[in-house]
């Protein structure tokens, strides 16, 4: 059940919360490209936030952006689940390179879905963003490619 108290924050991109709301999330990577295995990395370390911190509903981590779609669980908010996710990933793609510094960009842009339309069509978005890069003929095999249909809520 969605708390009805939005909280809207801005830095250079508006961010709204609401407690217990579902988002698509978006973020980039500050310059480069990421390697298939860091990309791997990064997935994994999103996996591991699922249950605790978040029901993960999809997520996809391509060469240069990443994709969520998660519903927040209580008492994490939008946030400091954003901050575990970027910090964290980007700590262990620093330990494989053997560097130190950002990966991520500062911020991320994130959309509160508002009904299980825009719930499938972000998902089918996501599914289909290897496709449309190039990286891939079939989305559900793409390395970087990750999803729980028994999270979908009922928005």
């Amino acid at each position: 059940m969605l708390d009805d108290s939005l909280h809207i924050t801005r830095r250079h991109l508006p961010h709204w919360s609401m407690r217990g709301a579902t988002y698509f999330v978006t973020f980039r990577t500050k310059s480069g490209s990421l390697t298939t295995d860091e990309q791997m990395l990064a997935l994994e370390h999103i996996k591991t936030g699922h249950r605790q911190y978040y029901g993960l509903i999809a997520a996809i981590v391509m060469p240069d952006h990443a994709h969520l779609l998660f519903t927040e669980k209580e008492p994490y908010g939008l946030s400091r689940i954003m901050k575990g996710i970027k910090g964290v990933s980007a700590w262990k793609i620093n330990k494989s390179r053997n560097q130190s510094g950002h990966v991520w960009q500062d911020e991320s842009y994130d959309r509160i879905v508002r009904d299980q339309a825009e719930l499938i069509r972000e998902f089918y978005y996501m599914l289909y963003n290897p496709v449309k890069k190039g990286l891939t003929n079939d989305p559900w095999r793409y390395h970087g490619w990750w999803c729980n249909l028994d999270e979908l809520p009922h928005c």
